[in-house]
């Protein structure tokens, strides 16, 4: 929230914006309007009337203003979160997606599992538009967050990509990655990290029970009725959930270890 003497420059920037467009705002104009924007960052505001100078050809509006400073909020059109949405179908796949993407894909699920992919969309689409209006009436900055899932190499790739795109801060990657790649001191904590990682580490005969109930598992999908299927990707989805939670918390605790010792 700017500050007093922050709202006044910011409304003589307005007026100064206006001016180079060939336009004239009054004083209380500039400071209603500087009023509306004053729960944005000031480096966000800047750039969108830097944008605006730049691309507008008729008059300033508040309206102007405000698609811009939302353009680079970082939140994905429509489009590209429905095809974000989907990919969390496979289980194998890291997916780094935003609060408002999982909360559409919530409201969509139950016409997507009756098979009707153009109403899921349709569904997907209208309940997402609506949380992303909501969120920015909220003034809610966009949150991304990893689903893990199964394929290590594609955790790496989702989240280094992730990162490149500046979905999630460099370091926070470095965290999933790091805590993805740490190497537990047990034979069994190995064995399971070759899920991960890729290692074969000799486990234990109940940890090896435990992996072969995995392939079984994956076995089974392979061959199963379209009703188990859809059991099994229930279960699934279920455990990707637990380890997400994990993998999370985890990364807090590294976060707050990696504080204390700094």
């Amino acid at each position: 929230m700017l500050s007093s003497d922050e709202r006044a420059q910011l409304a003589g920037a307005i007026c100064a914006t206006a001016e180079t467009l060939g336009q004239t705002i009054s004083a209380t104009a500039a400071e209603l309007m500087a009023d509306d924007l004053a729960v944005f960052a000031p480096a966000d505001i800047r750039k969108a009337l830097q944008a605006c100078r730049r691309e507008l050809t008729g008059k300033l509006t508040l309206a102007a203003v405000l698609q811009r400073i939302q353009a680079e909020e970082g939140r994905p059109g429509k489009d590209e979160a429905w095809a974000i949405a989907m990919t969390t179908n496979d289980e194998f796949e890291t997916v780094v997606l935003t609060d408002e993407i999982q909360l559409a894909l919530a409201a969509a699920k139950p016409v997507l599992d009756a098979g009707d992919k153009i109403g899921a969309r349709m569904a997907f689409i209208s309940a997402y538009e609506r949380l992303v209006a909501q969120a920015r009436d909220d003034v809610k900055p966009v949150n991304w967050h990893v689903s893990v899932g199964f394929d290590a190499n594609r955790r790496t790739a989702a989240i280094t990509k992730a990162v490149q795109m500046q979905r999630i801060p460099q370091e926070r990657g470095q965290l999933y990655l790091a805590d993805l790649s740490v190497v537990p001191v047990t034979e069994d904590g190995r064995a399971l990290a070759g899920l991960i990682t890729g290692e074969v580490t000799r486990p234990t005969l109940a940890v090896r029970e435990r992996l072969q109930g995995v392939k079984a598992s994956m076995l089974e999908m392979r061959v199963a009725s379209a009703d188990r299927k859809n059991e099994i990707r229930i279960e699934a989805a279920n455990e990707l959930a637990d380890r997400r939670a994990l993998l999370l918390r985890q990364v807090e605790e590294l976060a707050s270890e990696r504080a204390s010792h700094g």
